[in-house]
């Protein structure tokens, strides 16, 4: 078979520019005898969102969809770009995602790269159970049984439409070993997607694939064009580096829809939770062995539209029955386990918010989404539950939870279980060890995400009593600037007793520090089973108002560092939760003296913890020397927030304390010149610096320069002295930071 290029395609995809509503876009006959029409369906990051809520249209109108698609064109492959299960709504989750697989199974889905959620519960459970339920095909081409060239999963699938074979390689995120717990894929190995999917596709063309399309798990950040082609990023550096054995490239993990054309090759995305599905018509022409086009379209799942097309799909109001009817029983069983009243909120525990942002990237006015970069009641809340439980077993001092473990809100009002379970989904356990406080302050600066990964800002939930400080600016691994427990520096040297879930205890998302502690041990208590336990104990959960840390960035020094006087600029960051916080005011004292006062701005941040901003500008009050405390304070909400100055040290004032003649005679003659010499010296030490004036009965008779080379030693030529007694002294005169003194007097008397 003829090998075909990307030059070849140029010109030959097209991407509709804007999103569609159902039944706009069916299947179109094909152009010429020998060319057939192919309809790719695809979805990603479906997260078990079986029923109808909201966008989410829900798995029986995502089956209608595909089913419509199908029975107008036969030649249609359903496939998805992972993350199909994990993560999942309550309905799904508390019955071990049974219910989506089953429903995915009745809509038809062909094939599905992994996600990283389908390893949530380790690699045994998707090799076994999953893939024993599913009649789809995962398929991950960088995925390999560790230590050899045998890949986990299959590299790719293939299937045959009216003569043309259509072949489907799989590809997971590289960041798949920090997303899920690195002990449940401790036997696989995760390699270069380029690398990986450009052997697969050589071999799926080489054994006479006429199409070629890349399911992977890895996504853009923005919706623009630009982001999915930067070379800096992870998806950038898979759009350039997959070579033209790749005809189309349908994404994810990020959870954004796009859908454009880069270099000739279609590059989507269908956001999520069945919100959205792409539908691509390919056309291939067999007689050239070509592809003529490649259009792709991403529709809406649950818009209805009037009845003006004779092709309209009907999924949008007319869920497909038997998907329905497969899934009565599994959504009356979670009823039952999910209706539990567990307890009370006296107001939301949220999530970090930052702007939501359009196609362009711009934010888009009055709405906001998650931000797993900002400080939130909810992660806060998490972590002092889990520190709660842990502490019924063990001493434990500090308590960690990662904010993408938490998938919702709890609302005002009554929790129920379903409500706390669809919080956190993923049955992690509770997990301890020992850290030194160096590798606690460690755990907090991986905070920041090493280069390329796909959100650059992780933000922890900590447990109340640990508070800390950081300086954004300052060089990676240096950012935390003070970290205290129960009001007590941290000490580096002393070891700590660390509570998190076993996904971040085992090093995931990046904290690799947590992986490494001393003691390890696994409570085997589940994380939904610690917050049952905790309401169950106190009845009613209430929001903490106070941030646990604080950015604090200080103005850079003057040549001799900061001292009184001095003009100090406070840049303060993190002041407030995103979700819900009102304006209010910051102010600032370095010890214990008000150095200024704010509003605080509360503009949403994106990505990073920084809502809640204030800049300060003020003076290092007079009479401060030495280590100092600047305080942070905002009272309408308690938070308070320190972290030590060192100030120049208060001036230590040399004093001269005494001079003493030593070579001359207490008898002399007027015929011979007298001298006179001595030693000045102070209190701390230092050389005196100033001037020496030796006297006669008040009257000066000789002045000797003292400089820090004299070391406090001078002599003098008095001359010939008259007859009779002369009562010698020496008065020294320092110079700035000197007092002066006068010796006792020195008798010479001149015969």
């Amino acid at each position: 078979m003829q090998r075909r290029t990307r030059r070849g395609l140029a010109g030959a995809a097209v991407a509709t520019s804007a999103f569609v509503a159902a039944g706009l876009i069916g299947a179109g006959p094909a152009y010429a005898a020998d060319e057939v029409t192919i309809n790719l369906v695809t979805v990603n990051d479906f997260h078990g969102r079986i029923k109808q809520d909201g966008a989410a249209a829900g798995a029986a109108r995502l089956s209608t969809a595909v089913k419509d698609i199908r029975a107008a064109n036969p030649n249609t492959v359903f496939a998805a770009a992972g993350d199909l299960i994990g993560a999942s709504t309550f309905e799904s989750f508390i019955l071990d995602d049974e219910p989506t697989i089953e429903a995915l199974n009745e809509a038809g889905l062909d094939v599905s790269a992994a996600g990283n959620h389908e390893f949530d519960q380790g690699w045994a459970d998707l090799e076994g159970r999953v893939q024993d339920l599913a009649d789809w095909e995962y398929i991950a081409a960088n995925v390999f049984h560790a230590g050899t060239d045998d890949t986990a999963l299959a590299e790719s699938w293939t299937t045959e439409l009216d003569g043309v074979t259509v072949g489907f390689v799989g590809a997971v995120t590289e960041e798949l070993p920090s997303l899920v717990s690195p002990a449940g894929i401790a036997d696989l190995e995760v390699r270069s997607i380029v690398d990986s999917v450009n052997a697969a596709a050589d071999r799926l063309t080489t054994n006479g694939a006429d199409v070629v399309v890349l399911l992977v798990h890895d996504g853009a950040a923005t919706t623009s064009l630009a982001s999915a082609t930067d070379p800096n990023s992870a998806f950038g550096r898979i759009v350039n580096g997959v070579d033209t054995d790749v005809d189309a490239i349908v994404s994810g993990h990020t959870h954004l829809p796009y859908n454009h054309v880069i270099d000739g090759r279609p590059v989507i995305s269908s956001g999520q939770y069945g919100e959205k599905f792409s539908n691509m018509t390919i056309v291939f022409d067999k007689e050239t062995d070509s592809i003529v086009s490649m259009d792709n379209v991403v529709i809406d799942a649950s818009t209805p539209i009037p009845n003006t097309n004779p092709v309209q799909y009907t999924y949008a109001d007319e869920p497909d029955q038997a998907v329905t009817e497969l899934l009565v029983p599994y959504l009356a069983e979670a009823e039952v386990l999910g209706a539990v009243q567990l307890g009370s909120a006296d107001a939301a525990l949220t999530r970090g918010v930052q702007a939501a942002l359009d196609a362009n990237g711009n934010p888009i006015p009055g709405s906001t989404a998650e931000s797993r970069g900002a400080e939130s009641t909810l992660g806060n809340f998490v972590a002092d539950v889990q520190y709660w439980k842990a502490s019924q077993d063990k001493q434990i001092d500090i308590a960690f939870m990662n904010p993408g473990g938490l998938r919702a809100n709890i609302d005002a009002g009554v929790v129920t279980y379903k409500e706390a379970a669809n919080v956190q989904p993923f049955a992690n356990s509770l997990f301890t060890q020992t850290l030194t406080g160096a590798q606690v302050k460690q755990v907090l600066e991986e905070q920041w995400q090493p280069a390329g990964a796909s959100r650059p800002f992780l933000k922890l939930g900590v447990n109340q009593g640990l508070e800390y400080t950081f300086d954004a600016s300052l060089p990676v691994g240096s950012r935390i600037t003070s970290v205290t427990l129960d009001g007590a520096p941290i000490d580096p040297a002393a070891n700590y007793s660390v509570v998190a879930n076993s996904f971040l205890a085992a090093g995931g998302d990046n904290f690799l520090t947590l992986g490494q502690g001393t003691g390890r041990a696994d409570s085997g208590v589940i994380d939904l089973s610690s917050m049952v336990e905790w309401f169950e104990e106190f009845g009613t959960a209430a929001p903490d108002p106070v941030q646990r840390s604080v950015g604090v960035h200080l103005s850079a020094p003057d040549a001799d560092g900061y001292g009184a006087g001095d003009p100090l600029t406070v840049n303060l960051s993190s002041l407030l939760f995103s979700n819900g916080s009102a304006g209010a005011e910051v102010v600032v004292t370095l010890g214990g003296v008000e150095l200024g006062r704010s509003a605080i701005d509360t503009s949403l941040v994106q990505l990073y913890d920084e809502f809640g901003r204030a800049s300060i500008q003020g003076t290092i009050p007079e009479g401060l020397y030495g280590p100092q405390e600047l305080v942070v304070s905002v009272p309408s909400t308690g938070t308070e927030a320190s972290l030590t100055v060192e100030l120049a040290a208060e001036p230590v004032e040399p004093v001269a304390t005494y001079a003493l003649g030593l070579a001359s005679p207490l008898l002399a003659t007027s015929r011979t010149s007298v001298s006179y010499s001595g030693i000045v010296w102070t209190a701390d030490g230092s050389a005196p610096v100033g001037t020496v004036e030796i006297t006669d009965r008040g009257t000066v008779i000789a002045t000797v320069e003292l400089t820090a080379e004299s070391n406090g030693r001078f002599s003098a030529d008095l001359g010939k002295l008259k007859r009779g007694l002369h009562l010698l002294r020496t008065e020294f005169t320092g110079a700035e930071g000197f007092e002066g003194t006068t010796s006792l007097p020195f008798p010479v008397l001149v015969f």
